[in-house]
């Protein structure tokens, strides 16, 4: 059975395809969170290792998909403006998430997308407030790229290590990829947590007047 799994993941990892699906899955993954983007581009940096998919096409495709994607939810949230945020608070866990973007974005400016990148649904929570808000589109758009970039090569050589690690076993260089990646979104949301709980109880929801000139 895994030999059959693994006979078939090679030839799709051997098509020009995967990259068309490392950027579909990348792009979906700004507005609709439950794509398992990461999972895919860490698993073609896994077999990356072998050859097939070209490692540099791998970062590519998964950057630009991001990149598209980060744009199309900020400009879903320019275009709904405030209403969506509105509609964020519905949740106690979405409101929690919009929250922090409102704060994370006054207090770190752009800056607040590229860590967002490794924190589940931040990313979605960061580029739909940006756009609520009005961020420039000029500063976004360079900050989205640094974003992407990172995240690309992030996922892509989290594979490959994981791939080179099990050269006689891609599979297990999966499984140790995505159990990288993970531990690393771990430590990201431990730490965001305990920066969080040493907040005042107290503290009042930062406005944004200024955000967009950060």
């Amino acid at each position: 059975m895994s030999d059959a799994i693994l006979h078939l993941t090679e030839e799709l990892m051997s098509s020009w395809w995967i990259y068309l699906a490392l950027w579909g899955f990348a792009a979906l993954d700004g507005f609709f969170p439950a794509v398992p983007s990461e999972t895919l581009v860490v698993t073609a940096g896994v077999f990356a290792a072998t050859g097939e998919p070209k490692l540099w096409g791998v970062i590519v495709a998964a950057a630009a998909g991001a990149f598209v994607g980060d744009h199309v939810s900020y400009l879903l949230g320019r275009g709904a403006g405030g209403r969506l945020l509105d509609r964020l608070r519905l949740g106690t866990k979405r409101h929690a998430m919009a929250l922090w973007a409102r704060r994370a974005l006054v207090e770190r400016g752009g800056l607040v997308l590229v860590v967002a990148r490794y924190i589940p649904g931040g990313r979605t929570a960061v580029t739909l407030t940006m756009g609520s808000v009005r961020y420039p589109l000029r500063k976004f758009s360079f900050f989205a790229g640094l974003a992407a970039i990172s995240w690309g090569v992030y996922c892509a050589l989290v594979g490959y290590i994981g791939g080179k690690a099990f050269e006689d076993n891609p599979l297990k260089g999966v499984v140790l990829g995505i159990g990288l990646a993970l531990a690393v979104t771990l430590i990201v949301e431990l730490v965001r947590h305990q920066l969080r709980k040493r907040r005042p109880r107290a503290e009042v929801e930062p406005e944004l007047v200024e955000a967009g000139d950060r």
